[in-house]
């Protein structure tokens, strides 16, 4: 059954998606006689780019002109054409024009010359990531560079052991990284599809089967159900033929193809309206055909989407405009400024580019320390002042930061994959958690991609309903209502479905009789596993499925008690796009004889209403009540039955369907019509049941959701109001509600002019969506767009961050992408942004803790050239491997355990983060202030009470920088003392930054209450808990263990020195908590009630 037409409400036309022209050219060439009335303008066109020799399409495009001779340009005289205008062209016209016969194909010497002048009809572009550019993105950031100076800098010093760890942090970093990144493009290598191995083609006469990358322009193939088409094809011819095309056009149902036609003089024809054209990548559902190979490889209109997507990552045409618009130096200087923009992270998400640009500020700042502790000596810089000033420098540098962004990120990819989300990109994970604005695809994301039979309307007025289905094969899955009764065939406790047939009557088995028998699908269910497959048009198997709720399949009313088919097929009249009916035949075996038949019809309105033996009151009522479902946006079929005259027809069997009648008298003219009307039924692409709730949670979070689509315009605002996108009482808001022609046929300025972006836009072609993408960048949006086809890969790369379908998607979109869903739900965003918020949350939290200890470093560091030692040296408070084992060891895991925190439980109750402040919000930047402030004053006091306080004769002796020696005890002291006071407020911090306002003591009402609740809220993250842990019981054999106390760290055991460390952590808990009360008196949470998403 093809696609059936539905009154008012849809149209049978795809997309609106025209192909992409070639810029015409003047030729001259000898037409045929056949080709005297056309325009030659609008046939000749230039050669496709992309072909296997670059340098000959150079020579061939470099001319502003190209004239043909009569003989063609190509191999065996071969004219060169635009395939755009191929469907403007007869059957003949076409093999004219590539030289090829109908019957017979051209000979394999000919494939082979127009194989070397064409290239293989291969795609290019989806071939994944190599691994030099998975490498170069883990060093492509600012922070990486810094490290590597800062460890350049260590050895140049002869501090090898500075050096040595700071080099095993990049490293580190690097290998996490490319790990995460190699095993996510395996992932997504994985899913890439095999499109149309091999194929059958008509070559000298004869019928083979070759590798679908060997056809040439000229080819003739033939195609059956089930074929992949292999290159873009005029047909010749084609019995009953229809074609999903949902990966090019978008369009969710099979469309119908006839050979004959020929639409002169109508270039411009959206691909989806060319019925006499087959395209690459799509799937033949139902008949068979043979078509001429018009164009292969990149010059498919998949091809050429692939190559605009090549193009704009920089390929070779690309730099071709460039050198031609800006010249050599140009270009070249452009070049360079990207790629040191790549290079220096400052091309990337909003989270990458803060950080890039934040590494630079404390490039800059670590400097100017590193000046003003130069300064201090006068500029005299000896090998104690120089060491001193790269300290202070390092102190400055959060070394373990990136390693830790890394590996929290891609701990972060890992629950993804356990959500159905591959990453394919690390930077992709915290970006999709600031997105405002979710541009999603209909068909398969927010819906089941399945038809369903939803309402059945009767002759006698009797509604029937399916409720709850999660599996649109599965006819036990969900319930039936039928007008107040509720039957179920997996629910034990309520009616099955069956006895409905003795309780309703002859009207609800007629028209379920009906449905079965004039069906040609076939829904069988797995013996071993339980689930259900089916096999047919989409349309057909919702049907099928229906009828066989009622135990009424297709198998079950043809079946006998003694095995034998008790209905025998008579004749088949097959659905066809100009009748829109498809009608069967039966007679009865029980019967004994041919003389009583039943014809069964299944149609659209329009076509079967004038055929209908009913009165003009019901036909009234019928279409009143289908415009109804209509509204519903429901696809509506007409089901009606009659009595004929078996004797008309030759009895056939199953295994004889093919067999025509004997007579005129039977021709389906006569046949269908006096009609009896049996009911309605409404047929949709039911909302998977995660979806409502789902675009609940992102409206509750500040996210605005669009439902982009290629569907038509009613049965996409009936899912957009079931699902919560819009409003009821808004679905007839022009704003809310647009057509993609009316969308494309606004300005970028009347667009801006709206209050709001159309919560639903249908027929979107590929142009529409781009157009949306760059609507929603002009007003400072940050965006994710989803997509499956290959009409979707240009706003996949346009959007903030692409999201490709796993299951159904196109090898060029999963290319384009930068997540890609394994389950194909709308649902798994929502984890996914879900998981971005929380991994924000996270990197703020332990970005804080990082900065805390550099802020507190930098003021003991610099207060620290006042101290003097007998010779007037400064005395450094912390040694440089103190200062990195603060840095590397300890804040690292305490930082990583703060980023695998669970998420806020109101993390998707506020609205995404300001894009302009980005992870520096005012909070943060006054936090660490407060807090690195306090603990390098404590630390201070720390340092000063040992030295100061409780100093000898010796003074803080003299070279005790770099040796032990025995007037060095005091100063070895204060810095052991130092040292532990700036680890144990370390440690404190880890557990203070698990809440920004809330207290320690009371961090989670909702779960804990009561004086130990502290003990709770510590044991939750058992990461973080065991690396405070590790950080307290490690202090100590740092501190006693002898060499390694006084050689390595150049600090001495100490005593009652502990006081003033246990005295500092108090003070500085206090000083915390206090500041944390302070703000949650001052500032309130910023939570969002759910808004029905008007956010852009």
């Amino acid at each position: 059954m093809g696609t059936e037409i539905e009154l008012d409400v849809e149209g049978q036309t795809e997309p609106p998606i025209c192909g992409f022209k070639s810029p015409t050219t003047s030729k001259t060439t000898t037409r045929s006689s056949t080709l005297t009335t056309l325009n030659i303008g609008t046939i000749i066109g230039e050669e496709c780019e992309g072909g296997a020799d670059d340098d000959a399409t150079a020579n061939r495009t470099s001319g502003d002109t190209t004239t043909t001779t009569g003989t063609g340009a190509g191999p065996g005289g071969l004219l060169s054409f635009a395939s755009e205008a191929a469907h403007t062209l007869s059957v003949p016209d076409i093999c004219a024009l590539l030289n090829t016969d109908p019957e017979k194909g051209i000979d394999n010497d000919e494939a082979a010359r127009r194989l070397q002048h064409h290239g293989f009809n291969k795609v290019e572009g989806a071939k994944g990531l190599s691994l030099w550019t998975i490498l170069l993105r883990q060093v492509s950031n600012s922070l990486t560079l810094v490290l590597v100076i800062t460890m350049v800098l260590s050895f140049a010093i002869s501090d090898h052991i500075e050096g040595g760890v700071i080099a095993a942090v990049i490293l580190l970093n690097i290998i996490v990284g490319f790990l995460q990144d190699y095993r996510a493009e395996q992932t997504i290598q994985a899913l890439y599809a095999l499109s149309a191995p091999t194929c059958k083609v008509i070559r000298s006469g004869a019928t083979s089967t070759i590798k679908a990358e060997t056809l040439v322009p000229g080819d003739i193939v033939r195609l059956n159900v089930g074929d992949v088409v292999p290159a873009d094809l005029r047909l010749a011819t084609s019995i009953n033929l229809s074609t999903d095309e949902a990966l090019l056009t978008g369009e969710s149902l099979p469309v119908s193809k006839h050979a004959e036609v020929v639409m002169a003089r109508d270039r411009d024809v959206p691909l989806g309206d060319r019925s006499n054209m087959v395209y690459s990548a799509s799937t033949i559902t139902r008949g068979r055909a043979t078509g001429v190979v018009v164009s292969t490889g990149m010059c498919t209109e998949v091809g050429k989407i692939a190559g605009l997507l090549r193009d704009s990552n920089g390929g070779r045409n690309k730099k071709q405009v460039d050198k031609e618009e800006m010249g050599t130096l140009g270009s070249l200087v452009v070049r360079a400024r990207n790629g040191m923009r790549v290079l220096l992270g400052l091309d990337g998400t909003p989270l990458q580019v803060t950080l890039s640009k934040f590494a630079l500020l404390l490039f800059a700042l670590a400097i100017l320390l590193a000046i003003i502790v130069f300064s201090v000596s006068k500029f005299d810089v000896t090998d104690e002042v120089l060491i001193y000033g790269i300290c202070v420098a390092v102190a400055v540098i959060p070394e373990s930061l990136i390693a830790v962004l890394t590996i929290a990120t891609a701990l972060g990819t890992r629950a993804m994959a356990r959500g159905n989300v591959v990453i394919r990109k690390l930077a992709a994970l915290e970006a999709v958690g600031g997105v405002t604005n979710i541009c999603s695809d209909k068909t398969g994301t927010l819906t089941q991609g399945k038809m369903v039979t939803r309402k059945v309307w009767l002759v006698d007025g009797t509604e029937v309903e399916v409720q709850g289905t999660t599996h649109p094969f599965d006819p036990t899955s969900g319930s039936v209502k039928i007008g107040e009764e509720v039957f179920s065939l997996a629910d034990h406790g309520i009616k099955d479905p069956q006895d409905a047939i003795g309780e309703k009557g002859e009207n609800l088995k007629e028209f379920l009789e009906s449905i079965a028998l004039c069906n040609n699908s076939a829904v069988t269910k797995a013996e071993e596993t339980g689930t259900f497959t089916a096999i047919g048009e989409p349309t057909e198997i919702a049907l099928q499925t229906f009828a066989m709720r009622f135990g009424m399949g297709k198998p079950s009313v043809l079946a006998a008690d003694d095995g034998q088919s008790r209905q025998l097929l008579l004749a088949e009249y097959p659905f066809d796009s100009s009748c829109k009916r498809m009608t069967v035949v039966y007679t009865s075996t029980e019967s004994g004889g041919a003389s009583a038949a039943y014809a069964y019809t299944k149609g659209a309105l329009e076509a079967l209403l004038p055929l209908l033996d009913a009165s003009d009151e019901q036909k009234v009522e019928i279409v009143a009540k289908a415009e109804a479902l209509a509204a519903q946006g429901l696809r509506v079929l007409c089901v009606a039955k009659r009595s004929v005259d078996g004797a008309l027809f030759q009895v056939q069997t199953r295994d004889d369907a093919s067999a025509a009648p004997e007579t005129e008298k039977a021709s389906a003219s006569t046949i269908e019509r006096h009609l009896t009307f049996l009911g309605l039924a409404g047929i949709y692409d039911p909302p998977r049941l995660e979806s409502a709730a789902a675009v609940q949670k992102c409206q509750a979070a500040g996210i605005t959701v669009h439902m982009v689509t290629g569907d038509h315009v009613k049965t996409a605002t009936a899912i957009a109001c079931e699902i919560g996108i819009i409003k009821p009482c808004r679905q007839n808001d022009g704003t809310q509600v647009m057509v993609a022609s009316a969308f494309d046929s606004l300005t970028d300025a009347e667009i801006d002019a709206l209050e709001s972006l159309p919560l639903v836009l249908a027929r979107c072609s590929p142009s529409t969506k781009v157009r949306m993408v760059e609507a929603m960048h002009r007003r400072k949006a940050f965006c994710v767009m989803t997509g499956d086809g290959v009409n979707d890969s240009p706003a996949l790369k346009k959007s903030d961050v692409g999201i490709a379908m796993g299951l159904s998607g196109s090898d060029v979109a999963k290319e384009a992408a930068d997540m890609v869903l394994t389950d194909d739900n709308f649902a798994s965003i929502v984890t996914a942004i879900e998981e971005g918020r929380r991994l924000f949350d996270n990197i703020q939290k332990f970005l804080l803790h990082l900065l805390i200890s550099n802020i507190a470093q930098v003021i003991l560091l610099l207060i620290g050239l006042s101290f003097k030692d007998n010779a007037g040296v400064s005395v450094f408070p912390l040694s440089p491997l103190e200062i990195l084992w603060a840095n590397l060891v300890t804040s690292s895991f305490l930082a990583l355990g703060l980023g695998l925190e669970d998420a806020q439980p109101d993390v998707m109750q506020r609205p995404p983060h300001d894009l302009q402040v980005g992870i520096f919000t005012r909070e943060l930047i006054i936090d660490k202030f407060v807090y690195g402030t306090a603990m390098g004053g404590l630390c201070l006091a720390a340092f000063t009470s040992v030295a100061y306080g409780m100093s000898g004769a010796d003074g803080l002796g003299e070279g005790c920088n770099e040796d032990w020696a025995s007037e060095c005890g005091v100063a070895f002291r204060a810095r052991a003392t130092t040292f532990a006071t700036l680890t144990f407020l370390l440690l404190v911090t880890a557990w203070e930054c698990k809440h920004f306002t809330r207290s320690l003591f009371n961090m989670h009402p909702e779960k804990y209450s009561g004086p130990l609740s502290i003990f709770k809220t510590v044991w939750q993250n058992k990461f973080l808990f065991g690396a405070v842990s590790a950080g307290f019981v490690i202090c100590f054999p740092v501190i006693y263990i002898p060499v390694i106390n006084h050689v390595v760290f150049k600090h001495n055991a100490i005593t009652w020195e502990w006081g003033v460390v246990a005295a500092c952590v108090v003070a500085y808990v206090a000083i915390v908590e206090a500041w944390k009360a302070v703000k949650r008196r001052t500032f309130k949470a910023n939570i969002v009630t759910a808004v029905g998403g008007e956010r852009v």
